[in-house]
């Protein structure tokens, strides 16, 4: 984890966030996940807290399986301990609670810092 993101995430999340284990090969992202009943505030609520003060999110990658071109085909679910709702894979729950948030080695310090302030912000409201 770089400097600046490991900064973002104790920032923001302080101790409900969990970390995957780090890559033996350098690959082009990272993904954490966070305790939102902890935090205090759903994927929505930091969505949509983020989209009154402009700044762009989405939801994370849609599974396959659940495309329309897609449907009837069979589908391999993955046997991972990931809080899920009965009946949901990990991709239906990653869908249903990820959201991706601006990032990228452009960004400025400030960027990064107002990003991390409203989804502060939006946590335990």
């Amino acid at each position: 984890m770089s400097g600046l993101e490991q900064q973002f995430v104790q920032e923001v999340f302080a101790s409900n966030w969990t970390a995957p284990p780090e890559p033996q090969v350098e690959i082009g992202y990272n993904y954490r996940t966070v305790d939102t009943q902890a935090f205090g505030a759903t994927r929505e609520d930091i969505r949509l807290a983020l989209e009154a003060e402009n700044i762009e999110s989405r939801p994370l990658w849609k599974p396959m399986h659940l495309q329309p071109v897609f449907q009837g085909c069979e589908v391999v679910t993955h046997p991972r301990p990931l809080p899920t709702k009965e009946g949901s894979s990990v991709a239906e729950a990653l869908f249903r609670d990820g959201l991706c948030l601006p990032s990228g080695t452009a960004m400025t310090q400030a960027e990064i810092e107002r990003v991390a302030a409203v989804v502060r912000d939006t946590g335990h409201r």
